[in-house]
Parts: structure tokens; C-alpha cells; sequence
């Protein structure tokens, strides 16, 4: 896999645990009012504000973050850069799949920059793994 590759991958990564992680855990009330940031604000209509829960969201991006920098200092580490991505894969496959199913409650740019910026984290994530080996044709 090419280190440039995996380096903004992992760079992408570790910004967007940072990010909410820092935000999530340190400001709960306002992460909740106002994440993503921007103008923009997709957390009240998923349900009241919970400071325990945007601060267990927090701790695990800031939990997720401190993986993917560990990973970025041993980039040449495929099994770590790998497991990062898993790890990172798993977490955003089932997040997606549960903003996607309630994105009616958004309007449509919202709608668009859920899926656009959700699916990106995936990318970013599936990145990381392995390519699939090349099926071989056993045929006799």
C-alpha cells in the first residue's frame, strides 16, 4: 500500500477524532447544539441532549484518535495501519447505516453533506485494509 495513501488516511482519520472527540468530551452542551460546525447543527433532531452520552461519543473519538496517531507514527506498521482501518470501518459502516435511515428529519443539503461526509470516513477507513486477492479460476 503507498505510504502517501495511508499517511492521509490516517491524517483525515486522527483530524476527525480529534475534532469531535476534543469538542464531544470538553464542551458537551455545545458540541450537541452545534456540530458540525459551520453554521450547521445535526444533533437536536436526533433527540434531547444527554451530556453522559456526548461525553461517552467523545471519549470513544478521542479513543479512536489516539489509535490512528499511534498508527501514523508506525505508517510502515501493516498490521496496526491495517487494524486502524478495521477499527475505523467498523465504527463508520454502522454509523452511516444509522444516519441514512433517518435522514428525513434534515433538510436536503444537509441530507447530501451527512451522506458525502459519512461515506468519505468509510473510504478513508477501507483504504487502510488490504486489496482482496484476485479470485482464481479453478476450473479442470
Amino acid at each position: 500500500m503507498n505510504s502517501k495513501i495511508r499517511y492521509a488516511s490516517l491524517g483525515l482519520l486522527a483530524v476527525t477524532g480529534l475534532y469531535t472527540g476534543v469538542w464531544a468530551y470538553c464542551s458537551p452542551t455545545s458540541w450537541y447544539a452545534s456540530f458540525p460546525g459551520l453554521g450547521l447543527s445535526w444533533l437536536p433532531q436526533l433527540g434531547p441532549y444527554n451530556e453522559h452520552l456526548a461525553k461517552d461519543a467523545g471519549a470513544m473519538f478521542l479513543a479512536l484518535a489516539v489509535l490512528t496517531v499511534i498508527a501514523l507514527r508506525s505508517v510502515h506498521n501493516t498490521r496496526l495501519v491495517q487494524t486502524t482501518g478495521a477499527v475505523w470501518l467498523l465504527f463508520n459502516v454502522l454509523h452511516f447505516s444509522y444516519h441514512v435511515q433517518h435522514l428525513d428529519m434534515y433538510n436536503t443539503r444537509d441530507q447530501i453533506l451527512n451522506v458525502v461526509f459519512l461515506a468519505a470516513l468509510i473510504l478513508l477507513a477501507a483504504l487502510l485494509l488490504p486489496a482482496l486477492p484476485a479470485r482464481q479460476d479453478r476450473t479442470r
